[in-house]
């Protein structure tokens, strides 16, 4: 009977323990009824600005924090470089080339850039910021009902209006940020929806980076 029980327990699907429900305009949705905007940031060398400019800096983005009256979230994604678009061009212009000797040397420049980033093991760095959006909670203790798996299911059109209102009130929420940043001298940009998506399988998926995104048939 305990061995029934645990396959049971461990037949779940992988899908059951994260907490994203799908990714619709750019807005992650959440199971719980959150929603979600990824922003990526630019970033600053803060170690070659003078002392007056690093002050600065930490000023502004303390200044920046004290004045949001909701929580971000701010992390770093750190990746191997991935040079395969490069060598890509540089292949087709070997193909495309007719001269011998520059053939040659652009062969021998391939598998130089290939070996050095092998042996340097170079990694780039991506900086993001999440901006939450949480709809009121009714007084029967559920968020819209809309985007949750239970309670009274709301029809297309009412699904549609509130998912709207939600995300104005996030854009507002993402506005804040936005201005908050650029006084730092940090620009950010909204991620689209496949963005979205790619940056969400690659971090649920880490052992896949060198892999493309599976494509899913929504048909």
């Amino acid at each position: 009977m305990p061995t029934e029980i645990n396959s049971r327990t461990n037949s779940k699907s992988t899908q059951d323990f994260v907490p994203i429900s799908e990714v619709r305009d750019g807005v992650v949705m959440l199971k719980d009824g959150g929603l979600r905007a990824i922003l990526l940031a630019s970033s600053i060398n803060f170690a070659l600005k003078s002392e007056d400019e690093q002050t600065a800096f930490i000023v502004q983005f303390q200044n920046f924090l004290n004045s949001l009256d909701f929580s971000v979230q701010i992390f770093v994604q750190s990746r191997m470089l991935d040079i395969r678009p490069y060598v890509a061009t540089l292949e087709a212009a070997y193909k495309e080339q007719l001269d011998d000797l520059m053939r040659i040397q652009i062969r021998e420049y391939i598998e130089f850039v290939k070996s050095f980033t092998e042996a340097a093991n170079i990694m780039t760095k991506n900086f993001f910021v999440v901006v939450p959006y949480a709809p009121a909670i009714s007084k029967k203790g559920s968020a819209v009902s809309g985007f949750l798996p239970f309670g009274k299911k709301q029809s297309s059109e009412e699904e549609s209006k509130s998912f709207s209102e939600q995300v104005s009130q996030l854009e507002q929420r993402i506005g804040i940020v936005q201005q908050g940043l650029i006084r730092t001298g940090v620009r950010t940009v909204q991620l689209g929806t496949e963005e979205a998506i790619e940056l969400l399988y690659k971090m649920f998926n880490p052992g896949e980076d060198g892999k493309p995104m599976p494509i899913q048939d929504n048909q």
